[in-house]
């Protein structure tokens, strides 16, 4: 899902809350898992990274930024303000994965042929905002990449997906390091999420052009409602 969708937070992050994990602690533990997992996709997606360079320097350093500012956000904010954020930060994760195709649609519609190649400014704020999302929750970002991308660069978009990856994993990556400084992780949660996302990333990569995309997303937002329900439940 991450390689291909890029929610696949939406799947591991309720399920470690159903086994009863406290939320920030199944958040920090999730995503330091999912390092090997983004970094596996982006290897899988290695020949579409071919000629952009500039454009993942560029971008590279917004989700660097973002990613860490995001993690430190999450690990100096009350553990309240995670629990009382985190359903609707879920509902709206799975509205975008929801409205995804037609997003695609109306980005390729509003796409100009002049429009500049690297978005500009506003671009690079729009990757570092979604890193600062990504360090502190990370469901979907993928999904906002990807909308961003669309509606301005010009380019297949299975390259941009493939860039949409490396991102991904800058932005994960920069806030399992900080986790791992600093907050408690459950390591035996992180190893089995790791494993097994280390395997999906390189499926994904292959395979994931195969599969229905509406089923995909159907699985993605059923999951989503069910954990936000369950969280405003115990709120």
């Amino acid at each position: 899902m991450n390689a291909v969708v890029g929610s696949g937070t939406l799947i591991t992050f309720p399920t470690l809350l159903a086994f009863g994990c406290p939320p920030v602690l199944a958040n920090v533990s999730n995503n330091v898992g999912l390092v090997p997992g983004v970094l596996s996709a982006a290897y899988g997606y290695r020949r579409e990274l071919r000629g952009q360079r500039r454009r993942l320097l560029r971008f590279g350093a917004a989700s660097l930024l973002g990613g860490f500012t995001g993690a430190v956000l999450l690990l100096r904010l009350p553990d309240a303000a995670f629990r009382a954020v985190v359903p609707v930060l879920i509902l709206t994760a799975c509205l975008l994965v929801l409205l995804q195709p037609r997003l695609n649609r109306w980005t390729k519609e509003r796409r100009r042929p002049g429009a500049r190649t690297d978005g500009g400014i506003p671009m690079w704020l729009g990757v570092l905002g979604t890193g600062v999302y990504g360090g502190y929750f990370g469901a979907a970002q993928g999904v906002l990449l990807m909308g961003m991308f669309g509606a301005v660069l010009r380019d297949d978009l299975q390259r941009l997906n493939a860039a949409k990856n490396v991102l991904a994993s800058l932005v994960n990556g920069v806030a399992a390091v900080v986790f791992i400084a600093v907050a408690d992780i459950d390591w035996t949660v992180a190893a089995l999420i790791a494993a097994g996302s280390t395997a999906g990333g390189l499926l994904g990569a292959r395979l994931g052009r195969r599969l229905p995309p509406a089923a995909m997303r159907g699985v993605i937002v059923v999951v989503g409602v069910t954990a936000s329900v369950l969280l405003l439940a115990r709120g």
